[in-house]
């Protein structure tokens, strides 16, 4: 049987319960897990802790996972490729290079019959406006245009600098599942239901692998979780989208719904 497989948030470029290199490692081995059955394999936002994508110049680093998705297209498994809030400066090298499509933006697909709404998650639904407005300073063309001038040694160490910042000041409370009022992405997704027949919201930005039935009773929120300590995946078999975890036996989904 054939299935369609969605991750997000592995953050390479950062440690978390392994290092950077060795959890490349673990989800290039992951690649190969599914290989066998996968349909399509979604990857939904902060693949990498940060990424800016010069004209001719790209972050060293990830030659592994990037050979392994090359190949993966190569065998003819389509794969599709969203940017999050931590590698929003990803522009054509994967299509480019790859024939993997990037999507900056959430999509409303059709997959196998169930109407699917994907994206990374950030800066949806009420709430986090700090970040909303950095991220429309960040996503302009002209504030691209001049980081772009830098000099990628200094660049993209400046850029890393901040990001490993960001990182480190996640709120403890990002652990927990706040409930439906407070989880800002299921907020957002009942919204979209009043005026779209949404199957699956798949969304990543959380870092916890939700599965969550939403206000109508039978359309589910699924939040990817990520790699740093988790290891947690999504997949749809035809029938429905489920959580799981790649060597990870104390894997546990949130949200009780």
């Amino acid at each position: 049987m054939q299935k369609v497989y969605f991750a997000s948030d592995f953050h390479l470029g950062i440690d978390g319960r392994l290092t950077s290199g060795e959890r490349e490692k673990q989800i290039v081995r992951w690649l190969e897990y599914i290989r066998e059955d996968a349909a399509a394999i979604y990857l939904v936002g902060d693949v990498f802790d940060f990424w800016f994508e010069y004209t001719t110049v790209v972050p060293k680093g990830y030659v592994r996972l990037l050979g392994k998705l090359a190949e993966l297209r190569d065998q003819g498994i389509p794969i599709y490729f969203f940017t999050g809030n931590h590698d929003m400066w990803v522009f054509r090298y994967f299509e480019e290079e790859m024939g993997i499509p990037t999507y900056r933006k959430p999509i409303r697909r059709e997959i196998m019959g169930k109407q699917f709404l994907i994206g990374h998650g950030d800066g949806l639904g009420p709430g986090d406006y700090g970040y909303k407005r950095i991220k429309k300073v960040f996503a302009n063309p002209a504030c691209q245009w001049l980081f772009e001038r830098i000099h990628p040694n200094f660049g993209i160490g400046l850029a890393n600098f901040w990001s490993q910042r960001s990182r480190a000041a996640d709120h403890p409370e990002e652990k927990d599942f706040l409930g439906e009022d407070r989880e800002w992405l299921i907020t957002y997704a009942n919204r979209k239901l009043e005026t779209e027949p949404i199957d699956y919201f798949v969304f990543g930005h959380r870092h916890l692998p939700i599965e969550y039935t939403l206000k109508n009773g039978y359309s589910r929120y699924i939040n990817l979780g990520e790699w740093l300590f988790s290891n947690s995946y999504a997949v749809f078999d035809g029938d429905s989208v489920n959580l799981a975890f790649f060597e990870n036996e104390e894997g546990r989904v949130f949200g009780g719904g």
